[in-house]
C-alpha cells in the first residue's frame, strides 16, 4: 500500500471517529441547554412583567396625581411595552400544571391595562378622589401581579426539577460515554501515528544519512534497499540508480579528462617545436639593435615594441595583470599602429593613477581597441579617433574605449551583451588581422574573473561612433591570490 492510500484511508478515519464523539456530545449537552434556555426565557418573562406593571404604576403617579404632564411619553412607552408582554404570554407553550396559573395571570395583565388606559382618558374629567382611588386599584393590581409571577417562577421551576435531574443524570452518562470515545480515538491516533511515522521516517533517515556519507565524497555508500512497493521503496531503489549513474558518469569524465590532458600535452608540444618564443624574442632584439644601429630608429622602436607585445601576449594570458601592466601594453599596440595608419587616427589616453594598480584578466584592452579600430574607424580616411579613458569612482573603476568610427546597430549591441550569459562565447569572425579573443570573449572572462560583480554598457548607434564602458569592483592583489 502506497503513502497515499495510507494517508487516505486512515486519516479521513480519524476524522469521521473525532467528528461522531464531538456530535455525540454536542447532541447530549444540546437538549439540556434547550431546557434551561426555555425555562429561563419563562422567568425572565414573568419578572419582566412585574418590573414593567411597577414602571407604569410609578409613571402613572407623576402623571395622574402629581399632574406631570411630561412623564406621559415614558407612561405610554412602559404601557406599550407590557400590552406586548402579554401577547408573548398568551402565544407561550402551556401545560397541564401552568395553564389556568398563566390564563388568570394574563387576565390579570389585561385588566390592569384597562384599568391604566381608563385613568389617562378621563383624566381630566374626574375629580381627586376619584382619580387617587383608581390610581390604588391599579396599584394593588400591579402588586398581585408581581406576586404572581413569583409564583408562577416557583411553580416552573418545581415542574422543572424532575426534568433537570433526568437530564442531568443522562448528561452525565453521556459525558463519561464520552471520555471513553475520546480516549479511544487518542490511544488509535497515537498508534497509527507511531506506525506511519515509523514506517516513513526510518527509511529516510537511513537516506539522509547515506546523502550526507555521498556529500562527503563517499560514492561507495548505497541507500536501505526496500522491498516495499510505497514511495520511499522507489526512491530508495532510484536513489542507488543515481548514485550508479554518478560512479559510471565519473568515470567516464576521468577517462574524459585524461584524453583531454594527452591531447593539450600534444598539441603545446606542437605549438613549442613550431615557436620557440626566446628563440623569436631574441631574434626581434637583434633585428631592433641592428635597425638602431643603422639609424632606423622607427623601425627599431616598431620592432621593440612587437617583442614586447608578442612576450607579453604569450607568457601572461592565463595570469591576472594589473591594469598598469594592460595599460602599457595597450600603448604598444597603438604604437604599431599609428606606424601602420600614420595621422590617419589618434590616440587619446586619459589615465587615473590611482586606479591603475585593479587587477583584471589579461588582454582586456587590447581586443577592445582592436575591435575598435577594424569595426569603426579603419576604413576613415582622417579624422578617427580612439580613446582610453580609466577612472575610479568611489568603489569601483571605470573603463571606456571610445571611438568616433561608423557604431553598430541595436540588434550587434544586444548580441554582444548577451554573449556574457553564453557558456562559450562564440570565435571571432571577423577580418584575419583580429586578435581572435573578440569583443564577446573579453566580456565572458571578466564575468568569470568578476563572479558577475561587474557591468557593462555599449553605447553606439549607426554613425555615431561606439564607446564601451566596464564598470568594474576593486580587485587587489589579495583578492586574486584568495581566490
Amino acid at each position: 500500500m502506497t503513502i497515499r492510500k495510507r494517508l487516505f484511508i486512515f486519516i479521513p478515519l480519524l476524522v469521521l471517529l473525532m467528528s461522531f464523539v464531538s456530535y455525540f456530545l454536542f447532541v447530549s449537552s444540546k437538549s439540556a441547554q434547550e431546557s434551561y434556555h426555555l425555562l429561563m426565557d419563562r422567568i425572565l418573562l414573568y419578572k419582566e412583567v412585574s418590573s414593567e406593571s411597577k414602571e407604569v404604576v410609578r409613571y402613572l403617579n407623576r402623571y395622574v396625581i402629581q399632574v406631570s404632564k411630561e412623564s406621559y411619553p415614558e407612561l405610554e412607552k412602559h404601557l406599550n411595552r407590557l400590552e406586548y408582554l402579554r401577547e408573548q404570554l398568551i402565544n407561550l407553550e402551556k401545560n397541564e400544571t401552568n395553564a389556568l396559573s398563566v390564563q388568570n395571570y394574563i387576565n390579570m395583565i389585561s385588566t390592569f391595562l384597562e384599568q391604566a388606559w381608563n385613568i389617562i382618558e378621563r383624566t381630566g374629567n374626574q375629580g381627586t378622589n376619584v382619580k387617587a382611588s383608581a390610581y390604588i386599584q391599579v396599584e394593588q393590581i400591579s402588586r398581585f401581579i408581581g406576586e404572581d409571577g413569583q409564583a408562577l417562577v416557583d411553580l416552573e421551576l418545581e415542574s422543572y426539577r424532575p426534568l433537570y435531574e433526568k437530564l442531568m443524570k443522562s448528561t452525565a452518562d453521556m459525558n463519561i460515554l464520552g471520555v471513553y470515545l475520546v480516549v479511544t480515538v487518542g490511544l488509535l491516533s497515537i498508534l497509527f501515528s507511531f506506525w506511519l511515522s515509523s514506517s516513513i521516517s526510518r527509511p529516510i533517515w537511513l537516506l539522509v544519512l547515506t546523502a550526507k556519507q555521498i556529500s562527503k565524497g563517499n560514492l561507495h555508500m548505497k541507500a536501505p534497499e526496500m522491498q516495499t512497493t510505497d514511495e520511499i521503496g522507489i526512491l530508495c531503489r532510484t536513489f542507488n540508480q543515481m548514485i550508479d549513474n554518478i560512479q559510471e558518469l565519473m568515470n567516464k569524465h576521468v577517462e574524459s579528462l585524461k584524453n583531454e590532458r594527452m591531447v593539450k600535452e600534444l598539441e603545446l608540444k606542437m605549438l613549442q617545436s613550431q615557436i620557440n618564443p626566446h628563440f623569436l624574442f631574441n631574434t626581434l632584439n637583434m633585428l631592433a639593435k641592428l635597425a638602431y644601429i643603422e639609424g632606423a630608429e622607427k623601425t627599431s622602436d616598431l620592432t621593440v615594441s612587437v617583442s614586447r607585445l608578442l612576450r607579453y601576449n604569450l607568457q601572461k594570458l592565463d595570469h591576472p595583470v594589473t591594469l598598469r601592466e594592460e595599460v602599457r601594453n595597450a600603448i604598444e599596440y597603438m604604437t604599431i599602429q599609428r606606424e601602420r595608419f600614420g595621422d590617419r587616427i589618434r590616440f587619446i589616453t586619459e589615465i587615473d593613477e590611482w586606479s591603475v594598480d585593479q587587477h583584471i584578466p589579461c588582454l582586456t584592452l587590447q581586443p577592445l581597441l582592436e575591435n575598435a579600430i577594424i569595426h569603426g574607424i579603419e576604413h576613415m580616411e582622417e579624422g578617427a579617433v580612439l580613446k582610453l579613458s580609466i577612472v575610479k569612482k568611489e568603489d569601483r573603476v571605470c573603463i571606456e574605449v571610445a571611438d568616433n568610427g561608423v557604431g553598430m546597430d541595436q540588434e550587434t549591441r544586444d548580441r554582444l551583451l548577451q554573449s556574457v550569459w553564453e557558456d562559450s562565447p562564440r570565435p571571432h569572425t571577423g577580418k584575419s588581422h583580429s586578435s581572435g579573443l573578440g569583443t564577446a570573449n573579453v566580456f565572458k572572462r571578466l564575468q568569470l574573473f568578476y563572479d558577475g560583480m561587474q557591468s557593462i554598457e555599449i553605447v553606439s548607434g549607426i554613425g555615431q561612433g561606439t564607446t564601451v564602458r566596464l564598470h568594474l569592483p576593486l580587485h587587489t592583489q589579495a583578492q586574486v591570490i584568495s581566490k
